[in-house]
């Protein structure tokens, strides 16, 4: 079984318009809602591609109540820990004509100590997992020490563990060594406390992550294709040229699209290439819609996949 953990989850609210103006009133041309969070992000990617997969983390209110629905319409289990908060609303604006994209994310509901405690216990009581990915914001009242603490319960059952966070949160995470974790190229930067300009010099802080006990690390470069650094182990992933109808929810798709290639047994490059074709296949679609399992398929023989460094 698969876990996805998403502390701070969201529903996204997209609004289409023709063009946001001052002082006049903005009419709304379509909208629609959708569960959102990078992990709640994940399950459904991974769902759309053939993978089962259990959601986890905090809802409350009616926002969270209708999370969960969408959820449970998409055919993906859910666990929450329910909250005396409301679940986060963002605002997506897309100008139909610039193809602009405005987004509004809220900070989400604070969680107290006793719900913080129950979501734990909740953990430890849960069956062993194959994988676990870990992914998001962190709510109010919860800090990056959290992540730590979930990386280390769920590693008691080996469970391989995918961690998609940054700044102060991944670098207390990474002190739990988790298996993978998926930086883009400003997230690596800070982590290693410099400026990263060339490939040689990304792969180069990859490997640094490496040696403090991170397995793979995953560098997505936008338009430049996704980096994967192991030991003895470096390839570039490169998308085709699309036409990108929305950015969001890219990056978490090429984090489930990496998990259902090691979930089924494929090779590291056969995985990197599953995370670029499913990380461009929601690039396709407008608003916070994600992958579907036709474009990424049609997408994957499209990838171009270089070594750049490979030991036996």
């Amino acid at each position: 079984m698969i876990y996805t953990i998403t502390l701070n989850p969201a529903l996204d609210r997209t609004l289409w318009i023709q063009k946001v103006r001052d002082d006049v009133s903005n009419r709304i041309l379509e909208e629609k809602s959708f569960a959102g969070g990078k992990s709640v992000d994940v399950s459904k990617v991974l769902k759309n591609l053939g993978v089962d997969n259990i959601a986890l983390g905090f809802v409350g209110g009616f926002a969270g109540r209708e999370l969960e629905g969408r959820l449970l319409n998409e055919g993906i289990q859910t666990d929450f820990v329910h909250v005396s908060g409301e679940t986060r609303t963002n605002i997506i604006i897309h100008e139909k004509e610039t193809g602009k994209q405005l987004a509004f994310n809220a900070r989400g509901p604070e969680i107290k100590a006793s719900e913080l405690m129950e979501f734990v216990e909740l953990l430890e009581r849960l069956p062993c997992s194959d994988l676990v990915a870990i992914g998001g914001s962190l709510p109010l009242g919860v800090t990056p020490e959290i992540y730590r603490k979930i990386i280390t319960i769920v590693k008691r059952c080996q469970s391989t563990v995918v961690l998609d966070v940054d700044g102060v949160a991944l670098r207390a995470g990474i002190l739990a060594r988790p298996d993978v974790i998926k930086p883009n190229i400003h997230e690596l930067s800070e982590l290693v406390g410099r400026e990263l300009k060339g490939l040689d010099e990304i792969c180069a802080a990859a490997r640094e992550i490496n040696r403090q006990g991170v397995r793979i690390v995953l560098v997505s470069m936008g338009g430049k294709g996704i980096l994967l650094v192991s030991e003895g182990h470096e390839y570039l992933a490169v998308p085709p040229n699309v036409d990108v109808q929305s950015t969001i929810g890219a990056g978490d798709s090429s984090v489930a699209g990496f998990i259902s290639g090691l979930i089924k047994g494929k090779s590291l490059k056969e995985c990197l290439v599953y995370a670029a074709a499913a990380g461009t296949a929601t690039t396709l679609h407008q608003g916070t819609a994600l992958a579907q399992k036709e474009d990424f398929e049609r997408l994957v023989p499209q990838v171009k996949l270089t070594v750049l460094s490979e030991r036996a």
